[in-house]
């Protein structure tokens, strides 16, 4: 008799196993920093040969800056305190920039070359809602 209850108990189990292991239970996707999410960025020049302002967007995933697919190439990362460092390449031009992220907002300096010559200015950052 505690043979054959053993042998359900253990049938049970596995039964109980695989239908948990069937069922899809969806998870909350949990950014894995503050500051992922999309990004409104605007860069300045303050002096040198290149264009005055630059307007483009970003997105910070586990804390790598990228645009995915643009005229520019942005690629970063962002620290766990918000420190930022990134460059921007279009061709022959490119901008190494570096700053801090709030949540919601960030700015920063920046340096680059332009078709003309270098130059240095600054960006902001917003996030999109």
């Amino acid at each position: 008799m505690f043979s054959e209850i053993n042998r359900l108990l253990g049938t049970s189990v596995l039964i109980l196993v695989v239908i948990l292991a069937c069922i899809d239970v969806p998870m909350p996707a949990l950014a894995a920093t503050i500051y992922d999410g999309d990004w409104n960025v605007l860069i300045r020049t303050h002096g040198g040969a290149c264009d005055p302002t630059l307007r483009f967007g970003a997105q910070i995933a586990d804390g790598i800056i990228n645009n995915g697919v643009g005229i520019a190439t942005v690629q970063g990362r962002v620290t766990p305190k918000g420190t930022v460092r990134v460059t921007v390449r279009s061709g022959s031009q490119w901008a190494d920039g570096f700053g801090l992220l709030s949540r919601n907002r960030g700015s920063g300096a920046r340096r680059g070359q332009g078709t003309n010559g270098v130059c240095r200015g600054s960006w902001v950052a917003e996030r999109r809602d």
